[in-house]
């Protein structure tokens, strides 16, 4: 008889060893690996902060990657302001300098050049970044800037700068070459007038002073302003002086100075007094009649030469602004003041109704209000504070309270009984009265239908012939739009913001409206586009006129937004995203760190516990290969 072998396979000494073989499958794994597991459930307690470190690891991969794309788009947008400023040195250099010699077309050297740059320009504007334009704001997937032809000669339905700027110089010179001045002597007296109380063309009378011995001056007052000299009968002295200032539509000012003189022949800026003829018999006495005729001729003389020279070149800038820029006006033909009827409004008019003199009727009352753009301005008998007015404040006062809550940057005027209301975004602008008292205020001062509005740009003359044109008018429908891309509210620099970590976010949009880059394209373009006769009388005064003014417009003014407040404006996104960036780096460090603490299998302590395992596994298999050769028989 004999005795089965026992079966091990399913003795714990079996299993024992299959557990030490399994052991070391999955060590030889680690270290082949490098991992504790290849699924989650191996890799122990430590893998939930493993889990949260990689979501955290995607989270700053893709602020890598946001990072990158916003500093290419930062960097070409550098490039591109940098080429900006490059050219309006250029240009600015050539209408400092360049001689002012008109070639066929009527231009200089440096408006050749000018013309040149502002297509140059108008490219860089346009600068994509992928399929994104950078001067688009919001509307990156569209064109920033018109084409540079189309901006300068417009399209077969929509005018362009040129046919502006044509139609402004003549409403602003007028039919008489005057500059919309009214010039006339009756019975001795010179006067000079504007053609309009509230045209926007032209030369305004903005003072008058003399020296002229004997004679009378008055004005500037009236509505439309106007002016009178009346040398009484009596000849004025060798040296005596009228002067004149006007103000011209790009807000500039000029002086006309007019000497009485007795030296033959008469001096440029004189007037020759008459001396009547001493040595005829019997002798001929001075005639101030001739003198004042004299005066007249020299005074008719110097307007015409200003008008056809800094007048030319003023409306050439301010034509420019009506196509370019969006800024706007509200104007109302006020009425003249209740206590002395002949005298218009002016900025010191009181508001209030009931005040005994130089007051609006009707004027604003205590308890009255206007809102403005949403703001309420209210008026109280005294004390004011605030969005606060008293009734006896002026009119001054009151522009300048609106002023400061519409943000304009050019101040509001009055002048000849006109109020022009000034922003620099018409389609926000509205004025309204609260109270009735406040709405018959505001009709006093000639806004006649309430809310107030400005008109939109771009203004073009209102009517035609354009010589006695007295409007602006919205220009939307039949004039080329120069920029095309986002309109909306807000900063420049807020349409287009990234998330660059989990709390920090930039801003690096741009537009090509924006002030610094809308008044260098208007000033060349304006500066390319004028041309005058090359034989003409006054081309070489308005050519000079215009390239001061071009170097003027060109130059950095205090208080005003400069390319290189928008260069630096993205170089401090650049920056965030870089202290980002390095916080980032850090963080992934350590995140990987832990990772690997959590994951990652020592090779050293793998290697010690294979070497245990096997230690153990060979002493598991001498006792197992005895015990397989154990038979009853040996047993005993």
């Amino acid at each position: 008889m004999s005795i089965a072998s026992i079966n091990y396979s399913s003795s714990v000494l079996g299993s024992q060893i299959r557990n030490i073989n399994q052991q070391l499958t999955d060590l030889s794994t680690q270290l082949s690996t490098g991992k504790l597991s290849q699924n989650y459930s191996g890799m122990g307690t430590n893998e939930g902060f493993a889990i949260a470190g990689r979501a955290q690891l995607s989270n700053i991969a893709a602020y890598t990657d946001t990072i990158t794309n916003v500093n290419v788009n930062i960097n070409l947008a550098n490039t591109a302001l940098q080429s900006l400023t490059t050219i309006r040195n250029t240009v600015q250099t050539g209408s400092a300098t360049t001689a002012q010699d008109l070639n066929v077309n009527g231009q200089t050297v440096a408006q050749n050049t000018a013309a040149a740059q502002f297509g140059s320009m108008v490219g860089v504007l346009n600068t994509q970044s992928g399929n994104r334009y950078l001067f688009s704001g919001t509307a990156f997937n569209t064109q920033s800037v018109a084409n540079a032809g189309d901006i300068i000669n417009g399209t077969t339905t929509q005018a362009g700068l040129k046919t502006v700027m044509a139609e402004r110089q003549a409403a602003d010179l007028g039919a008489n070459g005057l500059g919309r001045l009214v010039q006339t002597q009756t019975a001795g007296v010179i006067s000079v007038a504007e053609d309009s109380a509230t045209s926007p063309f032209g030369l305004k009378i903005a003072a008058v002073s003399s020296t002229l011995t004997g004679a009378t001056v008055t004005g500037p007052s009236g509505s439309p302003v106007s002016f009178s000299v009346n040398l009484n009968g009596v000849n004025p002295k060798n040296g005596d002086k009228l002067s004149v200032q006007f103000t011209l539509p790009d807000g500039s000012t000029e002086q006309i100075d007019l000497t009485a003189s007795t030296a033959t022949p008469t001096p440029a800026g004189s007037f020759a007094i008459d001396p009547g003829n001493p040595n005829a018999v019997p002798a001929v006495a001075p005639n101030p009649a001739i003198t004042t005729s004299n005066l007249n001729t020299a005074l008719n003389t110097a307007i015409t030469k200003l008008a056809n020279t800094s007048l030319v070149a003023a409306s050439a800038v301010t034509a420019g602004d009506n196509f370019f820029n969006t800024d706007s006006s509200a104007i109302g033909a006020a009425k003249t003041n209740q206590a002395t009827p002949a005298a218009p409004i002016s900025g010191t008019t009181a508001l209030s109704g009931t005040a005994p003199s130089d007051s609006i009727a009707p004027g604003f009352s205590a308890g009255d209000s206007i809102t403005v753009n949403g703001t309420t301005l209210s008026f109280v008998a005294s004390g004011a504070t605030g969005n606060q007015l008293n009734v006896t404040d002026s009119i001054q006062t009151l522009m300048s309270k609106i002023d400061a809550i519409t943000g304009t940057s050019k101040p509001s005027t009055v002048h000849g009984g006109a109020i022009t209301i000034r922003t620099d975004d018409a389609a926000s602008l509205s004025i309204s009265g609260s109270t009735p008292g406040a709405t018959a205020a505001l009709g006093a001062l000639g806004f006649s239908s309430t809310p107030i509005t400005a008109t939109q740009p771009p203004l073009r003359v209102g009517s035609s012939p354009a010589s006695s044109a007295t409007t602006l008018v919205n220009g939307t429908a039949n004039t080329v739009k120069w920029y095309t891309g986002n309109d909306g509210p807000g900063s420049a620099r807020s349409t287009a913001v990234a998330r660059v970590d989990d709390s920090v976010t930039v801003q690096y949009g741009a537009q090509a409206d924006e002030d610094a880059i809308r008044k260098q394209l208007q000033a060349i373009a304006v500066f390319g586009t004028f041309s005058t006769s090359p034989t003409g009388q006054y081309a070489g005064g308005q050519v000079a006129a215009l390239s001061l003014r071009t170097t003027q417009a060109l130059t950095q003014q205090p208080g005003q937004q400069r390319i290189e407040d928008i260069q630096t404006d993205i170089a401090m996104a650049q920056n965030t995203m870089k202290d980002a960036s390095t916080r980032q780096t850090q963080a992934k460090a350590q995140l990987q760190s832990i990772i690997d603490q959590a994951e990652s299998a020592s090779p050293d302590q793998v290697a010690s516990e294979i070497l245990s395992l096997q230690n153990a596994l060979q002493a598991s298999y001498s006792v197992t290969s005895k015990l397989a050769d154990l038979s009853l028989v040996k047993y005993l």
